[in-house]
């Protein structure tokens, strides 16, 4: 039998549905069906039970299923280590990150990873969802926040800090706080995430932890927007250290505190690389994963 049949039918039983397999894979959902009828032909068993409006696996199917996976698996693992034995790096590695991390820490460094492994193919899908790293066979997944809990291996890139920043031109008309405390007198720009609407926490030169209630009349969705608005002088934001790297660097945004430890939910916020959880790595999953500590992982040390 055909490694990518068995492959497809995984992606058909996962999602149960031809079509919505068909749409993920970019092939005719007709394809999909007749690969499914002929495995059922080889097999001599239904794997599916039909309806207008549902497919789902019969008894003999699912335990076929089950079975199925764990084989693909240790397939493609014994492919993995055969590949390791030469020097190219190939295949395609699915990325996935969120937009704004994407478009500042991640496409920069795509020339350079091109140049070194140049017959691996990049698949980079950048969404502000947490997809479903089997489901949607993503190989590698960067995510932000604090240690992360479930079936995934997890490795931090590196930590996060945060900025309360402001633009030249929006300190030109208005006093530059002297504490952080006076920002709940200033209409602040807000993210529109649990933990950054209302308020922050920093830490005094003591060490001890204070909170700080700050409001607004304009909440934005997005990092990249609001950072977007803080640079047309709308206001004051708390952002992230790399989203503010650049203007901080070029004088398009000043720092209201250099050097103030302030956050919006944990003091241990990171970056993580973030990964199925296998028995193995493929050698284009760890080429990449060593990369990008070399590149964002040391640069953050």
């Amino acid at each position: 039998m055909d490694i990518e049949n068995l492959s497809l039918l995984l992606d058909v039983a996962q999602r149960g549905s031809f079509a919505a397999a068909a749409k993920e894979r970019a092939i005719d959902p007709s394809s999909v069906s007749r690969v499914i009828a002929r495995l059922e032909e080889e097999l001599g068993l239904r794997l599916f039970q039909r309806s207008t409006r549902r497919l789902t696996l019969t008894e003999a199917g699912d335990a076929f299923v089950k079975r199925l996976d764990a084989i693909l698996e240790e397939l493609r693992r014994a492919r993995s280590e055969a590949l390791d034995m030469t020097e190219t790096v190939s295949g395609t590695l699915r990325l996935t990150a969120s937009v704004a991390y994407g478009e500042i820490c991640v496409m920069p460094l795509v020339g350079e990873f091109r140049r070194l492994y140049p017959d691996l193919k990049l698949d980079l899908v950048f969404t502000d969802s947490n997809l479903d790293l089997v489901g949607e066979r993503i190989d590698l997944a960067i995510r932000l926040g604090a240690a992360l809990q479930g079936d995934v291996i997890a490795s931090k890139l590196v930590d996060t800090h945060y900025k309360l920043v402001a633009s030249p031109g929006w300190l030109t008309t208005h006093r530059a706080p002297p504490t952080p405390e006076a920002l709940s007198s200033e209409r602040c720009l807000l993210l529109d995430l649990p933990g950054f609407r209302s308020g922050f926490r920093y830490r005094s030169a003591t060490g001890a932890e204070k909170a700080v209630d700050i409001a607004g009349d304009i909440l934005v969705s997005t990092p990249l927007a609001l950072r977007g608005a803080v640079l047309a002088g709308l206001g004051p934001a708390m952002l992230a250290d790399w989203l503010v790297a650049d203007p901080l660097a070029d004088g398009r945004l000043i720092d209201l505190f250099p050097g103030l430890n302030v956050t919006p939910t944990s003091f241990t916020t990171a970056a993580w690389i973030v990964y199925p959880s296998r028995a193995f790595l493929p050698r284009k999953v760890r080429a990449m994963v060593d990369f990008l500590k070399e590149h964002i992982g040391r640069r953050g040390a």
